[in-house]
């Protein structure tokens, strides 16, 4: 059994303070695969901050020709380890390598912000008045497990364009995933103390990070409850904070949709990484008279998953997390089975022939209340909640009456109404008829689901600070382009 028992920190794999090691299960097999050491502690945060703060003196002066040429380096270096992410990430978290992308997302954000940098304007002239955007400094980063590459990839490399250091706290459930990023950007020459890994819990070097005086940002996703938490710290030093949180997403079928289309694109994407996504569809709202046609369309499609060993090709749907994700979504589905939903297929227990992994029965329940708990509530499982309306300013009331507003979605024939019904939404991101998203436009939410935005220029200025500058307004037409 391989043991991981390092943290990166100041571009060298060093010994914890608390050498604790914990297994790491996988959830196929519910059996140890890996040691991981668990023990990062506020000593630990400590010297990686403070190796982040050193590099920051130098690395925020660097030319935007040269974080070009390392964006280049750690996307070649990424590449090489492709097959090798996806098959860990089915190991660790039970991501199935048909999940392409999950793999080979990562690559494509790191050419989003190379490509940024060449257009990017660091300095702008504004009455006379120079304006520039400076690396904020040392930046925080605490991710989740459900993308256990991705995210903190798109954390680390904006942090980087923008010529700032970081410190990546990765979910205590994904931290061997962590390991190879740091590799990765090891073999890619990331000047030393510009990207730090610690490993641990988050009530350990979450919250030593958060209330780090060193700290300048933190950027955090995760639950709502969590980010709260993380905010509060924060706020103790009055950091920067950018949070991703949980959600609820609504999918609101118009009665002119095409409503087969509708339906089978709403459990592809809610039942995406076995539902363990904060911007599910886990609500659809369809017109009452079409609640049955819609149930069987959603009934076919999720029998057509294959559940099996994530490792394999053929499987569509792997397991769950681990044991207390199982626990937690069986806990729901039955609270959903006593608020009296219809449940039109799934339900409790593992499903047929599956005795062995974290498994859950793909899961549709009808006719749910709007103000009922597996309508509310944040699931992250394959579950979905079918909510019936009557008319449309019902249905964008339903929608919207959610602590959350991370997504939303909407498929109708009339165009036109159906932007206008888009844009009533209270979301960060709305995709009409299962419009595909893009890693240039800005990711973030409403309400309960966070502060600040990710990804593309807007995502890039969440680690930048303003500064204007009075008195050159000779000098600000001819200034030459300054990186930051």
């Amino acid at each position: 059994m391989i043991s991981y028992e390092n943290h990166f920190i100041d571009g060298q794999w060093v010994k914890p303070s608390n050498a604790h090691l914990k297994p790491s299960i996988d959830p196929y097999t519910e059996t140890p695969f890996a040691m991981v050491t668990s023990g990062g502690t506020a000593d630990d945060v400590d010297r990686a901050v403070t190796a982040a703060r050193r590099a920051f003196a130098s690395f925020s002066r660097t030319s935007l020709g040269e974080r070009i040429a390392l964006l280049d380096r750690i996307a070649a270096a990424y590449e090489e380890r492709v097959d090798e992410i996806s098959l860990l990430m089915a190991r660790e978290v039970g991501i199935p390598v048909s999940a392409r992308a999950q793999a080979t997302g990562p690559l494509g954000h790191v050419k989003v912000a190379r490509d940024l940098l060449r257009t990017y304007g660091f300095e702008k002239q504004m009455d006379g008045t120079i304006v520039r955007r400076e690396p904020i400094g040392v930046c925080a980063l605490i991710s989740p497990w459900n993308w256990p590459m991705q995210t903190p990839v798109i954390k680390a490399i904006y942090g980087i364009a923008a010529g700032c250091t970081v410190v990546l706290k990765p979910s205590d459930a994904s931290p061997i995933t962590a390991i190879v990023m740091a590799e990765i950007f090891e073999k890619a020459g990331v000047p030393k103390g510009v990207f730090n890994l610690v490993l641990g819990k988050g009530r350990e070097v979450g919250a030593a990070l958060s209330i780090h005086p060193d700290v300048d940002m933190i950027s955090f996703t995760g639950s709502t409850g969590a980010g709260a938490k993380v905010g509060e710290a924060a706020a103790r030093t009055v950091k920067r904070v950018s949070l991703e949180l949980g959600g609820k997403s609504a999918n609101i079928v118009l009665q002119d949709a095409d409503l087969e289309k509708a339906a089978r694109w709403n459990i592809q994407r809610c039942f995406f990484n076995a539902g363990q996504s904060c911007h599910a569809p886990s609500r659809m709202l369809v017109h009452k008279d079409q609640m049955d046609q819609a149930l069987s369309f959603l009934v076919d499609e999720a029998s057509r998953y294959r559940l099996g060993d994530p490792k394999e090709t053929e499987t569509t749907m792997g397991p769950v997390v681990n044991r207390a994700q199982f626990d937690s979504i069986q806990r729901y589905i039955q609270i959903g089975i006593d608020e009296g939903a219809t449940l039109a297929c799934g339900g409790t227990g593992k499903p047929d022939g599956r005795n062995q992994g974290y498994f859950v029965k793909p899961t549709v329940f009808g006719d749910v209340a709007p103000d009922s708990v597996i309508a509310r509530e944040e699931i992250f499982g394959p579950v979905l909640a079918v909510i019936p309306y009557s008319t449309e300013a019902e249905a964008l009331e339903i929608a919207n009456d959610s602590p959350y507003g991370l997504g939303g979605y909407v498929f109708g024939g009339d165009r036109e109404r159906s932007y206008e019904f888009a844009a009533r939404l209270r979301a960060g991101r709305i995709c009409f008829n299962g419009a595909a998203t893009n890693s240039v436009t800005p990711m973030g939410g409403y309400k309960q689901s966070g502060i600040g935005r990710s990804m593309g220029s807007v995502g890039l200025e969440e680690y930048l600070e303003i500064k204007s500058i009075y008195g050159f307004e000779e000098e600000a037409e001819s200034l030459p382009q300054f990186a930051a």
